[in-house]
């Protein structure tokens, strides 16, 4: 691979964490790939402070929450941008009769979000949490639904003041200059059922406050009730449902993969490597395709173009796996089967489609990033400072628009990736420029290794063509066996933690989206500036609310 890393301070040692974390650490409960730390609740902030400032550790990845008989539990995923190999894992018990720990909200700005759906969903309080309320639920539902005594058959009764009108009529406060503006949730700009609260004081946004929730569809719960070999892989497709499909499988393939010490064989790499930058670059049109149509309203040239040219992928991934969308292509140990017959009409039309993508992308440069009213709309606006950004988790091209040089394929490897020729890319202009910039610049990498894999899979030994590992018709990993493990999505870190219950279906199943991450930085990025900025870096993100609310 040509991309250089700079390099890194020394690996932190286990003892050096063991040391740095001291008597404030109950026990150790390490985890596949991550030491873990079992700390007291009083002492969260002091010791992710540590970790953080004295070892390096600048990277909330993610938090989850989960009920034991005897205790709940949150579990702080913590990373090193410069290096996301390192990884520790801060484990924070609390009794059953006093959920109550300390927040990480003033260490990782991230943690804000993080613990309002732990809060919300399992039912652990932060103690010095600035905004203690539910995130996903409405403030009227009753009980935690991942929490153990969760009665699934209860109704809710849903408590609304008499009389009420939800739709207030407009009125002015006498003591406030500022206006009250909902943007959504049903709106396109809003790329989904996404409720923006926006206040303006005259023109100027002066706060924003992101509503989500609307989607919630219970994919984790789903997971948990699903056998690991059949029943969860076809799940992740719906995830990010725009076309990212097997790289969403990807990331649960490779925590399952990882939790089960299951190889997958070379071949099988390397058309999942190939298959994964095919989505990315249905992805990341779709993304140019729907932001053009937000900055200046464009349907009939740039938006038809971007999917124009996202439905030759969506049909060679279609020969590949049979399906447009929902793929369920991937499987644990390898692939469902191998590349379509005949092989060479598949590599020809791969190949057509790549030859072409220099033209089309010249088109894009003519009709977007060279045109004047998209720079005056997008240069300068939805700033996103590089440390701001690592405060709020993000990932993806929103953290590479922000010069911050983070990708997991190069970064912590995994696939073929290693093996093949191509570039990060960054852009240090963060603003909403940058990052249409990343993406189109993306999509050129992601030829160059499409390309690559299919000169592979075109020399490749017939009798060497191996597409699954033997994997247990029945997957039973050990009892309490934990992990984490994160792909490069199209969004950024898509990441999954599994705990193992000794069964073979997860124990809890939490699933990391960028999204999720990438959308909290909206009130950094709009404050001071106005509504179509607001609306401009709204669509630069490039969120899917399937995968925020999952």
């Amino acid at each position: 691979m040509s991309t250089e890393l700079e390099p890194v301070a020394d690996r932190t040692t286990e003892d050096e964490l063991e040391a740095l974390i001291g008597d404030r650490a109950l026990a150790r409960d390490d985890h596949k790939n991550a030491p873990g730390f079992v700390i007291r609740p009083d002492a969260v902030q002091d010791v992710l402070f540590d970790l953080r400032d004295e070892a390096g550790f600048d990277h909330l990845s993610c938090l989850t929450a989960q009920q034991y008989p005897d205790r709940y539990e949150s579990v702080y995923h913590l990373k090193k941008y410069d290096d996301p190999t390192q990884e520790v894992s801060v484990v924070v018990p609390t009794s059953v009769d006093d959920p109550v720990s300390e927040s990480a909200e003033p260490v990782y700005r991230t943690a804000d979000w993080h613990e309002r759906e732990a809060f919300d969903l399992v039912g652990i309080d932060y103690e010095g949490h600035p905004d203690p309320r539910r995130i996903l639920l409405p403030e009227t539902w009753q009980g935690h639904p991942l929490s153990l005594d969760f009665d699934q058959s209860k109704p809710q009764l849903v408590t609304l003041s008499e009389h009420a009108n939800p739709l207030q009529e407009d009125h002015r406060d006498t003591e406030s200059d500022t206006m009250f503006l909902n943007i959504g949730p049903h709106h396109p700009a809003t790329h989904g059922v996404l409720h923006v609260k926006t206040v303006l004081d005259g023109e100027t946004v002066a706060d924003v406050e992101p509503d989500i929730g609307y989607l919630h569809r219970c994919e984790e719960q789903m997971c948990q009730q699903g056998t690991y070999r059949h029943q969860i892989m076809p799940y992740p497709d719906r995830w990010d449902y725009v076309s990212a499909g097997l790289l969403n499988e990807w990331a649960y393939a490779r925590a399952a993969e990882d939790l089960a010490d299951i190889e997958v064989p070379e071949y099988a790499q390397v058309i999942r490597t190939m298959g994964a930058e095919l989505c990315r670059i249905a992805s990341h049109m779709l993304a140019l395709g729907t932001f053009c149509l937000d900055v200046f309203g464009d349907f009939t040239a740039v938006f038809q173009y971007a999917f124009r040219d996202r439905e030759v992928v969506q049909d060679i991934l279609e020969d590949l796996t049979g399906q447009r969308l929902m793929f369920n292509y991937f499987r644990l140990g390898g692939v469902a089967w191998d590349l379509p017959e005949p092989r060479e009409e598949f590599f020809e039309k791969t190949r057509d489609f790549l030859d072409d993508l220099p033209h089309k992308l010249a088109e894009y440069d003519d009709l977007v990033t060279g045109n004047e009213i998209f720079q005056i709309r997008c240069v300068d606006t939805g700033i996103l400072e590089p440390e701001i950004a690592k405060q709020y988790g993000c990932s993806g091209p929103v953290a590479r628009g922000s010069g911050v040089d983070y990708d997991l394929r190069r970064d912590d490897p995994y696939g073929y990736y290693e093996n093949l020729e191509w570039d990060v890319i960054t852009e240090d202009g963060m603003d909403n420029y940058s990052r249409v910039l990343v993406r189109m610049q993306e999509v050129e990498e992601s030829a160059k290794i499409i390309e690559q894999c299919i000169d592979l899979l075109e020399e490749w030994p017939e009798d060497d063509r191996q597409i699954q590992s033997n994997v247990p018709r029945t997957l039973k990993p050990e009892a309490d066996t934990e992990v984490y493990r994160a792909v490069e999505g199209a969004k950024g870190e898509l990441g999954i933690y599994i705990r193992s219950d000794g069964t073979d279906k997860p124990g809890r199943f939490k699933i990391r989206s960028p999204c999720f991450h990438n959308l909290h930085t909206l009130e950094e990025m709009t404050k001071g500036e106005y509504i179509p900025d607001l609306i401009a870096s709204l669509g630069s993100l490039d969120i899917v609310l399937g995968e925020v609310d999952r």
